[in-house]
């Protein structure tokens, strides 16, 4: 089955994770396996960063951990969709009504007896204590090793190794070749005892190099993720509540946890939710609460606060009958909870009095939506309990975070401002009431650096500046035009209006340090490089990265100057700093410095792979450098094609899409081989190839003996031997005296499949999908991957690889010469439905 295609971000990650993983050339692993680390904004795809890294390192024995029951689901049905193929089991007390099609135990023995002789089987389970201890079991009763684990929420596993969830990174207890840890809020943790004399305790830290999780392969910050269009850009809304009832229970109560001040202070906050949701036009709300008692009480009383205001504002606040309310916990059977997520994602209210349109919907959560749980459509997050931690406040922003490409939504982060009676806004530096909000921006600014240190400059407005000097223009969309940059979208914004320079002064007091500090090393090294090279334009290489002598050291300019120029290109660079890199004398236009950017990201490309062959989906540090190779060949090629024609005497059309003979120079500087005659695939494996024999390691003859940067060298060496007589004189040559090849013998050669062998495979896969689906309407597109004989948990495979069949081609072409059928064959397709 075909899988989804990836983005660059997810195909860069992708070829990040194979050289992380890859298997050494001498074949010898290490005893704790190959392990990495890919950190990558919430709702930017780790699950088919996963999925696809396992179909390319030919992983056919995966376990997959989650921390949760719902993820377990979510995330197997992911994995489906992204092609994932063979048996799927689940480690979990899932009933079968509630695993979606996943067959589930919490027998070791019977998970042994299901997964052992399987040729593929991925293996679904949580992290929790009743979890790990089935596998552990399972594996001590001679459960094999898996070649590939995937960590789903990675961070969930670090800190105190003495923990049951460290079974995960213990070798002996579950063994496997490769473990890729995933997250999107890397945790780092300092080992220290509790006393001055106490040894430290084992520390399980996401450090970018850490022993336990390995070094961090690939990291996509928020920030970043937002400038591609990843995910959505978010406002934070702050609601001003002052509520008289809520204070006097404050002042009448024993202690400020009393029922009193907890009923108060949620019957505000429902109302503070509900007026921000009419002001900012929402319609799918989260709120984040830490006691059940209160998530199940906000979701009671949403209803009955929406009809109170409506009768007082009818204009304003939506009919209580399209307010919609539901609450979940962790202890709500799986089936609720989806059926709970499903109706949170409709767009239509059914009750008794029929169907109609939702104008807004709110559901309540106790520690169940903050990882992973995909929320549909949801626009906004209520922060209506901030004790959580930094990696938590993150992982709750992230439900309102996900979109669809293309969707262009902002997502509202609203955090509750309670004032007391008589507080002024002026007296948001000092005042408690402003702690959640200052935690919110803390959290943010940990993962989204720029966009939260942009609000310490009083004229930022989401883009947009208010006039710093009489006579500066202010840019303004059209009257009701939508997005980022629209005036009426600031990034901060409060119920009553506050001092811009208020704002950026408590941004600056409560959150961050008192200026941009990466922005200002980017200037710094730029104005550096200006004065040590003495150049009238600041052109940097690409990937220069200023000496240990400079101040700062090791800043990466040329990729820093690269962001700043995509940015000015995008319309998301202040104007402020685009004049302070036009008086250092920056080249702008891309043209320019293209081949030089895409130069210097071939380089590096080069020198981690170790040939200049890279496929077209290739990306290396955000630049397309596989869609700039093929680029080159052919400018190259008509290089060639030119030269060819002048010299036969023949005219020549225009040059100017050429490859230079410079140029053409500083790319053989990096592989002489980037170029070649033939395919550019056969080119790469054939590099990967004597790489892998010059290592140590021995030729491959055997599908999926050696996939070395997802291409299986066994099958291409395979390949090449079956089709020598198709190959160039020079590549037969390279075969022989490089790698020691010879053409395959007669015997060597698979047998011909004969029109009836055909039709019984044909046939075997209809009867499979009809067993299945109960009809036999299949998709054009569809593939029907054969399972062995006896189901999916057959004692035995066949002997040979089981073939795909794309079924629904063959229908078609089918119906079109039905009347050339035998009776015979056309009576087995009517009975199994056939549709002629």
């Amino acid at each position: 089955m075909p899988g989804k295609e990836l983005f660059p971000h997810q195909v860069e990650a992708v070829d990040a994770v194979l050289r992380a993983l890859q298997t050494p050339a001498s074949g010898h692993m290490p005893a704790e396996g190959l392990r990495t680390q890919v950190i990558a904004a919430t709702g930017s795809g780790k699950t088919l960063i996963a999925a696809e890294a396992a179909q390319k390192l030919a992983a056919r024995r995966v376990l997959v951990l989650v921390p949760t029951l719902d993820l377990l689901t979510q995330t197997a049905a992911a994995w489906r969709e992204a092609g994932r193929t063979g048996t799927v089991l689940g480690v979990c007390r899932l009933p079968a009504k509630d695993s979606d099609g996943v067959p589930c135990t919490t027998d070791s023995a019977e998970l042994v007896a299901w997964a052992q002789g399987l040729e593929q089987v991925t293996v679904f389970a949580t992290y929790a204590a009743v979890g790990l201890g089935i596998l552990q079991r399972a594996h001590a009763q001679g459960l094999g090793v898996w070649d590939l684990m995937v960590v789903d929420e990675a961070h969930r596993t670090s800190g105190d190794a003495g923990k049951p969830w460290a079974g995960v990174h213990d070798q002996a207890k579950i063994p496997a070749t490769r473990r890729l840890y995933m997250t999107a809020t890397a945790r780092v943790w300092e080992a220290a005892g509790s006393g001055r004399d106490e040894e430290p305790r084992l520390i399980a830290s996401m450090d970018p190099d850490s022993a336990v999780f390995g070094p961090v392969a690939f990291k996509l910050t928020l920030s970043e993720a937002i400038s591609r269009g990843l995910v959505a850009p978010y406002q934070v809304v702050c609601v001003d509540i002052t509520d008289p009832e809520l204070h006097q229970a404050h002042e009448q109560a024993a202690s400020p946890g009393s029922d009193a001040v907890r009923g108060a202070r949620l019957a505000a906050l429902q109302t503070g939710i509900l007026t921000a949701a009419a002001q900012e036009r929402l319609r799918k709300v989260l709120t984040f609460h830490s006691m059940v008692t209160e998530a199940e009480a906000m979701a009671e009383g949403v209803v009955d606060v929406a009809q109170r205001l409506w009768q007082d504002d009818p204009r304003r606040f939506p009919a209580p009958e399209r307010v919609w309310a539901d609450w979940l916990y962790g202890d709500h059977a799986p089936g609720h909870r989806r059926a709970v997520l499903d109706e949170f994602a409709s767009d239509v209210i059914e009750d008794e009095g029929g169907l109609r349109p939702a104008a807004l919907r709110v559901l309540s959560s106790v520690k169940v939506l903050g990882e992973g749980v995909d929320t549909a459509n949801c626009d906004s997050v209520a922060f209506c309990d901030a004790r959580g931690s930094m990696v938590d406040i993150v992982q709750m922003v992230g439900r309102a975070l996900r979109m669809k490409p293309g969707e262009g939504k902002i997502a509202s982060l609203i955090v509750p401002v309670f004032l007391m009676p008589g507080e002024s806004p002026d007296e948001m530096l000092t005042s408690p009431a402003y702690g959640t909000l200052a935690k919110v921006l803390g959290a943010l600014r940990a993962h989204d650096t720029d966009t939260i240190e942009a609000l310490a400059d009083p004229r930022v407005r989401s883009g947009s500046y208010e006039p710093e000097e009489a006579g500066e223009e202010v840019q303004e969309r059209p009257e009701g035009e939508q997005g980022p940059s629209a005036p009426a979208r600031e990034l901060l914004k409060f119920s009553t209006p506050r001092d811009p320079a208020l704002l950026a002064r408590f941004v600056k007091l409560r959150v961050i340090e008192p200026e941009n500090a990466f922005w200002r090393r980017g200037i710094e090294a730029a104005v550096r490089y200006v004065k040590e090279t003495g150049a009238e334009q600041l052109r940097v290489p690409y990937d220069f990265v200023t000496p240990p002598e400079w101040s700062p050291a090791g800043f990466p300019l040329g990729t820093w100057l690269a962001d700043q120029r995509r940015f000015n290109k995008a319309g998301r660079l202040a104007p402020a700093r685009a004049a302070e890199l036009d008086g250092l004398g920056i080249v702008w236009s891309h043209q320019d410095v293209a081949f030089e950017e895409g130069l210097a990201a071939a380089r590096a490309w080069a020198e981690v792979h170790g040939h200049f062959l890279p496929p077209a989906t290739a990306v290396w540090d955000g630049h397309p450098v596989g869609i700039w190779a093929k680029n080159m060949r052919t400018a190259a090629r008509l290089a060639d094609t030119i030269a060819e024609r002048r010299q036969a005497g023949l005219p020549v059309e225009s040059s100017a899409k050429a490859l230079t003979e410079a140029r053409r120079e500083a790319l053989d500087e990096i592989d002489p081989g980037w170029c070649p005659a033939w395919d550019t695939r056969w080119q790469r494996c054939f590099r990967l190839a004597q790489a892998h024999v010059e290592d140590g390691g021995a030729v491959p003859t055997v599908a999926g003996e050696a996939t070395v940067q997802g291409e299986d060298l066994g099958r291409w060496v395979t390949g090449c031997r079956l089709g020598w007589d198709t190959l160039l004189p020079v590549q037969q040559w390279l075969l022989e005296n490089i790698l020691g090849l010879t053409p395959a013998e007669e015997d060597e050669r698979p047998v011909k499949r004969t029109q009836d062998d055909r039709w019984a495979l044909n046939l075997r896969a209809a009867q499979q999908f009809h067993a299945r689906e109960g009809h036999l309407n299949v998709p054009r597109k569809h593939v029907e991957h054969l399972e062995p004989e006896g189901g999916p948990m057959g004692p035995q495979r066949d002997a040979e690889e089981l073939p795909a069949v794309k079924l629904g081609m063959v229908l078609d072409n089918i119906r079109k010469r039905a009347d050339k059928l035998t009776e015979q064959r056309r009576t087995e397709l009517n009975a199994l439905g056939m549709r002629w």
